[in-house]
Order: structure tokens, then C-alpha cells, then sequence
């Protein structure tokens, strides 16, 4: 499938948000070659390269990528945090495609239908894990733009079991940040426990994940108390703006003890910060796979049977009901658009805290 974007622009680097999608059926047989963000080496700037067109296997689709979000965990992977990555790698896994092609054995998807590809591409199916539903831990995963390629690019390939269709509620652009930022967020928060269990609910980290997942404590009655950086007026704001009972710094203690803290900025010292201020028999739940370290704290604040609980990258499951939920509600995602190449502009405004809600690139060859 063809497509062209046509819309306004907020200026030369950023598509504008009015942007909409011409298509022009089918995928050309002569496109061998794609353009892509490339990481040849953690630590220094993505590459913008000419590569081969992936091809599908077997139970494979091939999408022409529509919106790709731009995720912390694809920092932690660019800046080296995350060990072992595939070199050289198209980065990005909160992917929103459109099927161009598909390999022998898929099912459930046709060429001409959106996808929604996530952080989890493929697990073995064999391991103790998986055979005991608990797939996110599998002992051979491979992982969309860590150890497979993922959607900073005009094409990817992806499995279509770890496939997702999306509701014609959202947009591409609006629908990118639901398949991580959403994903991870919903696992936190089914791990922070019950409305019942949990109806105080502190959220460290105002930004992708949590502006997602806020929604969704809101709309199951739960109470939302926003800790930001202190001093960051701006994402106190957004807080404020979704209905969140209390705001303030990370640095603070909210005015009533928390039932449950989840945490999605990446700073260690926020778990002890967390632990201060849930009640006894609480969750402190740790929402990214890459932190910074946990500074010592005296026992007493993890006695009482307080709780410290980390969460590895999600199941099927999870996003089943996520994105079935997330329409219901409606969750909304803000979202600011960069085009495809400009990739390390959106990552640097990322890392510097300078994103306000969710970056997505937007494919501009």
C-alpha cells in the first residue's frame, strides 16, 4: 500500500496535527528499499540509512508504519542503559501499522488492515513461563526495536500473534502511546491492586504512562495524587487538567498515605520517596525496565509489610483488555508529532523532560 501525507506543518521539522493519510492500494513490488533511523553504536546519535525492505516469514505480516511513539525505554536502549541490544537497529515499539504484506500462516490479519505492534515480539511458548501464563517473563524473548527491528522506519515486520487490531476510535498518532505507554501503565496499575485494595492512588512521573493510566484509575473511582519534578509547573498542570485530587513534588508527601505508588520516571530515590508515603501492607510498584540506583533506606520503611515490586514487559492478556477497556472510557493521549527524521530531536526533548505527554514520529519519506 501507497501513501501520502498531506497537512499543515507547525514548522519544518514537526508535522502538523491535521494531518491525514491518503492510500493508494497495493504495496509496489519495485519498494526493495526502505529509509530508516538507524543505532550503529549506543551512545551516539540514530543514522538516517537506506536499508532493505524486511520481508514476512511464516506467521509474520509486513506494516507500513503510520506512527510510531517514542518511548523512555527506547532512550534507555539508544543511551546504552539496556545491555546486548541488535547492532545495527531501527529502535521504536510502540508501533501503529497498516498491513502491506503478509507471510504463510497468518490468520487473523489481511493486507489493508491496522495493526498495533508492541514491545513484546515473540516468546517461545515452551518455557516455564509461558506455559504458566506468564509469557512477559519468558526465558527467550525477543523484543520490537531492542532485539528485533522495530517501526522507526518506513516498513517493519512483525509476528502477527503479538499483534493487536485498534478501535477506530483513535487516530495512528493518537493510537501509538497505547501500546506501551498504555500497556505498561495498565500492568502497573492491575499490580498496584483493587479500588478497593488501592483507592489512593500516587503516580511518580507525569509523562507518558501516567497521563494514560491516570485516566483509567479515574474512571475506575480511584483518587490520583501526581508527584512531579519539583518545580515542573507545566506537568502539574496536565495533572491538575485530568482531574487528579492532589499535585505536587516528588519531593513532597501527600496529604493523605497512598494505598499504592506507581512509579514511572526512571530515579531510584523515588522508591524510597514512594515508601514514605504509602500506608503499611502497601504496593510500591516500579513501572520502567531501567532505573537509576536505589539508595539504602532504613528497614523500618519497608517493615509493616510494605512492599517493593517491579514489572517486566507485558502479556497478550494485558493488552487485550487494555485496548478493549481504553475506548470505553475514552482514554485521550497527548501527544506531540515529529517526522520519522527527525528522531534524535524527539529523544533529546525526551531525556531533558521537555515532551508533554507523548512524542510519536510520524514516517516523512
Amino acid at each position: 500500500m501507497l501513501e501520502a501525507e498531506i497537512g499543515g506543518f507547525n514548522n519544518a521539522s514537526r508535522p502538523g496535527k491535521n494531518m491525514r493519510r491518503l492510500r493508494l492500494f497495493p504495496l509496489n513490488s519495485f519498494w526493495s528499499a526502505m529509509r530508516a533511523m538507524i543505532l550503529e553504536k549506543p551512545g551516539i546519535a540514530l543514522q538516517e540509512r537506506e536499508v532493505a525492505t524486511p520481508s514476512p516469514g511464516a506467521g509474520q505480516v509486513l506494516a507500513r508504519v503510520l506512527a510510531c511513539a517514542v518511548c523512555r525505554t527506547d532512550l534507555h536502549v539508544v543511551d546504552g542503559e539496556l545491555p546486548n541490544p541488535k547492532l545495527p537497529l531501527i529502535p521504536g515499539h510502540e508501533i501503529v501499522g497498516e498491513v502491506v504484506d503478509c507471510g504463510p500462516e497468518v490468520e487473523h490479519f489481511s493486507v489493508g488492515m491496522r495493526v498495533g505492534i508492541p514491545w513484546l515480539g515473540w516468546t517461545c511458548g515452551d518455557c516455564v513461563y509461558c506455559k504458566t501464563n506468564r509469557e512477559n517473563l519468558c526465558d527467550y524473548p525477543r523484543f520490537t526495536g531492542y532485539t528485533i527491528d522495530g517501526g522507526y522506519a518506513e516498513f517493519t515486520v512483525a509476528e502477527a500473534a503479538f499483534c493487536f487490531p485498534l478501535h477506530e476510535t483513535y487516530g495512528d498518532v493518537e493510537a501509538a502511546p497505547l501500546l506501551c505507554a498504555g500497556l505498561i501503565g495498565y500492568r502497573s496499575l492491575v499490580m498496584a491492586g483493587s479500588v478497593q485494595e488501592a483507592s489512593h492512588l500516587g503516580i511518580y512521573g507525569f509523562g507518558g504512562a501516567a497521563h494514560i493510566i491516570a485516566q483509567v484509575a479515574l474512571y475506575e473511582g480511584r483518587k490520583v495524587y501526581a508527584f512531579t519534578r519539583p518545580g515542573k509547573t507545566s506537568d502539574q498542570e496536565f495533572a491538575r487538567s485530568l482531574g487528579a485530587t492532589w499535585v505536587g513534588g516528588s519531593n513532597e508527601l501527600p496529604p493523605h498515605p497512598l494505598d499504592a505508588a506507581i512509579l514511572f520516571a526512571p530515579v531510584g530515590p523515588l522508591v524510597v520517596a514512594a515508601l514514605r508515603a504509602v500506608r503499611k501492607g502497601c504496593r510500591v510498584i516500579c513501572g520502567g525496565i531501567h532505573m537509576s540506583d536505589i539508595p539504602s533506606f532504613p528497614y523500618s520503611l519497608l517493615w509493616e509489610e510494605r512492599s517493593i515490586h517491579s514489572v517486566a514487559n507485558l502479556t497478550r492478556a494485558d493488552a487485550h483488555a487494555f485496548l478493549n477497556l481504553a475506548p470505553k472510557i475514552p482514554v485521550r493521549t497527548e501527544t506531540e508529532s515529529f517526522w520519522m527524521s527527525n528522531a534524535n530531536e524527539a529523544l533529546s526533548r525526551l531525556r531533558s523532560g521537555r515532551i508533554h505527554g507523548a512524542a510519536v514520529l510520524v514516517p516523512n519519506w
